[in-house]
């Protein structure tokens, strides 16, 4: 019995401390993308895009440096896609949505 209680707590703290141990702006960040991005992009860790052709923000960093999307974040990111959305964050935003893809990397 104590051992099946002392599984269930390494197990449930083993769940749930991923989520603790994530800053606050890539928290905002996840929320600015759950309500302007998963209607296409894939923001999670395994499933694939609503929109095939939007890549999941778990590869961005293999296309480009994260980094790098923030100045295009600025000055409002436009693709060739017509059916994205012009985007122009301010810092603030910017600096939260790259926390939290940059969660997605691992």
């Amino acid at each position: 019995m104590l051992r099946s209680m002392a599984l269930h707590t390494i197990v449930t703290l083993t769940l749930t401390t991923p989520a603790l141990a994530t800053s606050p702006a890539a928290q905002r960040g996840k929320i600015f993308a759950r309500h302007n991005c998963a209607r296409c992009h894939s923001i999670d860790r395994v499933s694939q895009s609503p929109l095939k052709i939007a890549p999941p923000f778990r590869t961005l960093h293999n296309r480009y440096p994260i980094e790098y999307l923030g100045e295009a974040l600025a000055e409002g990111i436009e693709t060739g896609d017509p059916t994205m959305p012009v985007f122009q964050l301010e810092p603030d935003q910017i600096h939260d949505l790259l926390s939290f893809i940059k969660t997605l990397e691992h």
